[in-house]
């Protein structure tokens, strides 16, 4: 968590410090010099990691965490999500606001779609979310306007649970339309995001927040999506990681069907029920 809020200092670089000193016991009394020679970072940013690591109060900011109820995960702590540690570089630190025991649930579904759905999107949402909901399963997805924020929704109307992945920290909600929701999920769900609290989104961090989405997930489903969108990264992103892909059809004269249509081409599962969701898994987790 030291190494996190360090300046600088981003996932290859916390790797390959742990490759060279799995207790990272070493880093802390090495001179300028050795220690900049086992980074590959440029000089500028190696300054401003240096100094924040001999000048952070980790104790300090660990109890302002804790009396703000911000829990932080570590990918060593046994409540770290099982699934997600077998993504392409998964996050070394999560910070979680909510329930973070539903961190450790091995039943999560990831739902995602258009910003800008149809009223035939949403439908498909409130048909699909409730049984899953009512055979146990969570709802993940990224907190974003339409189908995200829908997806969200519905697994709370449904009595069920729900997982917000959200690029920046979790004291910086984007979209601010979304703020509402956040604080609802926070109080009584779970907000989960790998940035400290106090750090702003950035564009970037997006793509990047989507294999969480994924990561944490059996499998993803693009309820609407354009044919080009994030939707479809993170479906791209969930195969790479071997986890399964559903995609609702529409019209193919429906902007938001191209993305769903074109994964259907592509070898995703096409999705009329959650039947056709939860089946899938039923040698898992099998269906009563």
């Amino acid at each position: 968590m030291h190494l996190h809020h360090c300046r600088g200092a981003g996932w290859k670089t916390i790797h390959r410090l742990l490759q060279q000193d799995p207790s990272l016991s070493s880093i802390f009394s090495l001179s300028y010099s050795t220690l900049a020679s086992s980074m590959s970072i440029s000089p500028e940013q190696y300054s401003l990691f240096f100094q924040d690591l001999h000048s952070i109060d980790i104790q300090s900011m660990i109890k302002t965490y804790r009396d703000k109820n911000i829990h932080i995960v570590t990918v060593f702590d046994d409540i770290y999500p099982k699934w997600l540690k077998h993504i392409f570089a998964p996050p070394w630190v999560l910070y979680a606001k909510g329930n973070i025991e539903w961190l450790s649930s091995c039943k999560m579904i990831s739902m995602v779609g258009t910003r800008k759905p149809t009223e035939e999107g949403i439908r498909a949402l409130r048909l699909l979310v409730p049984p899953l909901i009512q055979h146990d399963w969570t709802i993940v997805s990224g907190l974003a306007l339409g189908i995200d924020a829908a997806a969200h929704q519905t697994a709370v109307q449904s009595g069920g649970k729900t997982i917000a992945v959200i690029a920046g920290g979790v004291e910086h909600i984007y979209p601010k339309q979304n703020r509402s929701l956040a604080e609802k999920l926070m109080n009584e769900h779970l907000v989960v995001s790998e940035y400290p609290p106090h750090t702003k989104p950035q564009k970037w961090q997006f793509p990047l927040r989507n294999r969480i989405i994924s990561g944490l997930s059996l499998g993803t489903v693009v309820v609407q999506a354009k044919e080009k969108s994030g939707s479809l990264i993170t479906a791209s992103l969930a195969l790479e990681a071997g986890r399964e892909v559903f995609a609702v059809p529409g019209s193919i004269f429906l902007e938001q069907a191209d993305g769903t249509n074109q994964l259907i081409q592509m070898g995703a599962k096409l999705v009329r029920s959650s039947w056709d969701i939860m089946e899938e898994f039923s040698a898992i987790f099998p269906l009563k």
